[in-house]
């Protein structure tokens, strides 16, 4: 499936996806996958609102600034110091059904599930954005660039 796909190669973008350190990290780039596959193939328009199945990021990040975290998504976009988002936040910025959708497949709560994408979320659009702007092609092909 390619949330799974995305979920192993986002792993490897935080660092789960070599040798034993990365768990945490690996079990947010699996959260990420599913979150984003929910978001570009899941129901309630969540493929419009995600900005397609290509590249959802931008989708994902202007949901994030229509609920009210656009210094969070920013600062994880620019080249400075990343700011923290709370699960609670990022309950409160999905559709619900996108949350439920990922937690389902990452096997925990959707309270968990928001906890471990605040956790994970800023280091990923951080890596995603080497250059401070917000990428066009792929996020398959920008994690693949990036020898993973």
């Amino acid at each position: 499936m390619a949330g799974n796909d995305l979920g192993s190669l986002l792993g490897g973008l935080l660092g789960g996806g070599q040798g034993g350190s990365g768990g945490a990290a690996g079990g947010g780039g699996n959260i990420l996958g599913a979150l984003i596959g929910a978001l570009a193939g899941g129901g309630a328009g969540g493929g419009q609102a995600a900005g397609g199945a290509n590249n959802p990021l931008g989708g994902l990040l202007d949901m994030l600034t229509r609920s009210g975290l656009a210094d969070q998504a920013q600062s994880w976009i620019g080249t400075g110091d990343n700011q923290p988002v709370s699960g609670a936040q990022i309950k409160d910025a999905l559709p619900d059904d996108a949350l439920q959708q990922a937690a389902r497949q990452a096997g925990v709560s959707p309270d968990e599930a928001a906890d471990q994408i605040a956790q994970a979320l800023p280091q990923a659009v951080d890596k995603l954005t080497p250059s401070g702007q917000l990428p066009t092609e792929s996020l398959e092909d920008i994690i693949r660039q990036q020898n993973l």
